[in-house]
């Protein structure tokens, strides 16, 4: 594990200098996972929530939410995207619904927390539209499963499948949308 970048030599917080890093391609993949009541993923799979279309509009809070994570998370850089798509898939077995948020750029800097800041907010719009069903909804799992680009190279979590995150110009096997910008 390398040294902690975001402190000076006095201990304070800093934005990473990344003057002198080198302009590559970058891409990142985040997933997580909303367990939810089965009345509620029936509706979000049949397009019945009163609200509208709950995965439309998660799909985009979490783009809005990773074009912007420069001003949630306070030491992140302002990125420009150049991809940013959020995928679902239902999982009838535990009645879950899972995100995946792809996000690519060219720069000097990389997009994981662009990536698991989309997630998280996917997850929580469809928290927040479904609610009045449900409130013991739990979200779960939110994990970088892979990145690319910059001096560190590759990374793919444990048990992630290199087909699904081989080509970022396509959705991910087994998910349902394009959420393309």
């Amino acid at each position: 594990m390398g040294e902690f970048t975001h402190f000076d030599s006095s201990g304070s917080a800093v934005m990473v200098d990344v003057s002198d890093k080198e302009i590559t391609e970058r891409t990142a993949v985040a997933k997580g996972r909303i367990r939810v009541s089965e009345e509620v993923f029936r509706k979000i799979r049949e397009g019945t929530m009163k609200k509208g279309d709950v995965l439309g509009i998660a799909r985009t809070a979490g783009i809005m939410a990773a074009k912007r994570t420069f001003e949630l998370i306070p030491l992140c850089h302002l990125l420009a995207l150049t991809r940013c798509t959020i995928d679902f898939a239902y999982l009838e077995e535990t009645l879950e619904i899972e995100a995946c948020c792809t996000v690519k750029t060219v720069g000097k800097t990389g997009v994981e927390i662009e990536a698991l800041t989309g997630v998280e907010i996917a997850l929580l719009t469809i928290y927040d539209m479904c609610k009045a069903l449900d409130r013991s909804m739990e979200m779960n799992g939110i994990r970088l499963c892979y990145k690319n680009g910059g001096k560190s190279g590759e990374y793919r979590a444990a048990g992630e499948s290199p087909e699904k995150q081989k080509d970022p110009e396509g959705s991910p096997d087994g998910y349902a949308g394009g959420g393309d910008e």
